[in-house]
């Protein structure tokens, strides 16, 4: 198994493939998830290696939490275990909306970890700034936390390159979440630098925009359900992003891969990022996801790669 790596400054150590969990217990976003097939997606990560987690209330407005908490039972240990989760929506009437005042967030905390069955959260997350709480206000908060020894690092997800700054103007951020693959590379220009100069470890989501660059796709796939508000699908460009994707296969092959894999080999390949935390709806995903360990790219290839997608910039 591939050795553990560091997330940025924290003391988290992770195998370089994690797993992101809205699939599990996210009916809010997968009205079709079994619950049982979302524990045993975690159970397969955890049997093979993956240690690192990542979960947020919003996925099932608290029911992935509660599931991994069950499985992280079930095996009678947290050692080793890394599990992030994020805090900050909270439901008015029909709205979800985000609360970034301290004592809310807090509260969320005590929340998540009941619901997670654990006394401490590895890495928590302000999943989206509020608008109104001055964002070091918030993340002071969630280093009175870290103090008291109920997280270990401080997280912030979704901010713009301002906020992300006012957010660690006193040092205390160690991880930035955000939207970035190879057809959305727009967080090179401000959010990458500032996160290297600061040793901010950046966490993709997103990573195979919602399976476009798995290469699953061609130009007369009918789009439909939620992909078809989505940019990366939209008539024109859909066609020219299919092509990019098509350009990646001959390396693939070439190295006896599949493109999913080579993609998120190509991320790993970036300074500013540590780990990647592809989802999986099913338990053979999740062992896919890992044969990204066993990529190795060449300086030539990773060029390559970044040159078929140098007009995502």
């Amino acid at each position: 198994m591939k050795e553990r790596v560091q997330i940025g400054n924290t003391d988290l150590y992770v195998n370089p493939v994690g797993l992101g969990t809205n699939t599990v217990g996210g009916h809010n976003i997968f009205p079709d998830v079994e619950e049982e097939t979302g524990r045993e997606v975690v159970r397969t990560a955890l049997e093979n290696g993956i240690n690192f987690l990542d979960t947020a209330y919003m996925y099932g407005m608290g029911r992935s939490e509660e599931l991994i908490g069950e499985v992280v039972k079930e095996r009678g240990s947290r050692q080793e275990l890394v599990i992030a989760s994020k805090v900050s929506p909270k439901i008015e009437g029909k709205d979800i909306v985000h609360d970034n005042h301290p004592a809310f967030l807090k509260d969320e905390a005590e929340k998540s970890l009941k619901r997670l069955g654990t006394d401490y959260i590895d890495l928590l997350y302000i999943h989206y700034p509020d608008q109104k709480t001055p964002e070091a206000e918030a993340v002071g908060a969630l280093k009175e936390l870290k103090d008291e020894g109920k997280i270990r690092a401080i997280g912030i997800s979704n901010f713009s390159p301002e906020q992300m700054k006012a957010a660690d103007q006193d040092g205390y951020v160690d991880v930035y979440q955000g939207e970035y693959n190879l057809l959305n590379r727009n967080a090179e220009a401000e959010i990458f630098p500032y996160a290297a100069e600061r040793n901010i470890s950046y966490v993709p989501f997103f990573p195979l925009a919602s399976g476009l660059l798995t290469g699953k796709y061609t130009k007369d796939t009918v789009i439909s359900g939620f992909r078809e508000s989505l940019p990366y699908f939209q008539e024109e460009a859909f066609e020219q992003n299919v092509e990019k994707v098509e350009n990646l296969r001959s390396i693939a092959e070439a190295k006896g891969v599949d493109i999913t894999n080579l993609v998120l080999a190509w991320y790993l390949t970036r300074d500013t990022i540590d780990t990647i935390i592809p989802g999986a709806k099913r338990t053979d995903q999740v062992l896919s996801n890992l044969k990204t360990l066993d990529v190795q790219l060449t300086q030539e290839e990773s060029r390559e790669v970044e040159r078929i997608f140098q007009s995502s910039k």
